[in-house]
């Protein structure tokens, strides 16, 4: 692996563990008070701004899901489901990440071949 791709990787894990930081502190916050499941999707529609932004982030989330699909039926990434798992399951800003991480291995792997 080049020092540009291993850099990559790297770079890419970091927004992974940012991303589960930030977001999943604000997720127990939010069910440690109280909240639930229904509430919490409801919130996601509170008021105008709060709905554009759910909007543009489910739309960039279905964009990224095919984009991740494409990739490793083209470049033989394994276990994909892995990572649409973790796209719904943990958060879709963790899932990408660790995914371009696999992503760049194995292209790594075929330019070595």
């Amino acid at each position: 692996m080049t020092a540009a791709r291993r850099n990559l990787c790297i770079l890419y894990g970091v927004i992974a563990l940012v991303a589960l930081i930030a977001t999943w502190a604000h997720n127990i916050a939010y069910f440690s008070a109280g909240g639930d499941t229904l509430d919490f999707l409801a919130s996601c529609f509170a008021n105008h701004a709060v709905s554009s932004m759910t909007i543009d982030l489910t739309l960039v989330s279905v964009a990224a899901l095919v984009f991740m699909v494409v990739e490793a039926r083209r470049t033989d990434v394994k276990y994909l489901w892995v990572y649409v798992v973790l796209a719904f399951v943990v958060d879709i800003s963790v899932a990408v990440p660790l995914f371009l991480i696999a992503r760049e291995r194995r292209l790594a792997q075929l330019q070595d071949v």
